[in-house]
């Protein structure tokens, strides 16, 4: 079977790799790239576990073709944090121990940056909204949600 190079960005450095025709994004970035911060949770695209952002849209990984990537610029959850300097909702996560297993967070976290990028004071409803596409077994939601509101407080300096 013939492979497609693709030619990309992941987390603001060039990134190639090469994919079959039916290859996943959530594929490639853990398999081919390495990775492999990005969960799979149910492979069709319900559980928000592999949120990437892809030319600043929100998407689940898993539905999305590798080959689609081609001169994309992707975020991963492996791009949130600066160095060692956690973001402030990683670091608000934590604080508010928003998180059990950790399986679904990484597509918590990708999916509330998305939000805080587009909308930097979201009201409670909007988190909510935002985050519906992203499941979690372990946790209630309500930490989750305070710890998006606390971040964006933080970042918007409130």
């Amino acid at each position: 079977m013939s492979k497609t190079h693709v030619t990309t960005t992941i987390n603001g450095e060039p990134a190639e790799f090469l994919a079959e025709a039916g290859l996943s994004l959530l594929d490639a970035l853990r398999d081919e790239v390495g990775l492999t911060g990005t969960k799979e949770g149910c492979g069709s695209g319900d559980c928000g576990a592999c949120s990437v952002i892809v030319d600043d849209r929100l998407v689940c990984a898993c539905l999305v073709l590798a080959v689609e990537a081609e001169g994309a610029t992707i975020q991963t959850i492996e791009g949130v944090a600066t160095g060692d300097t956690l973001h402030p909702l990683q670091r608000k996560f934590i604080e508010h121990a928003a998180l059990q297993c950790g399986f679904c967070t990484p597509g918590f976290l990708v999916a509330a940056k998305s939000l805080l990028e587009k909308n930097n004071n979201p009201t409670e409803t909007e988190v909510r909204f935002w985050l519906a596409g992203n499941l979690c077994r372990c946790t209630g939601y309500d930490k989750i949600v305070r710890a998006v509101m606390d971040a964006a407080a933080e970042m918007r300096g409130a």
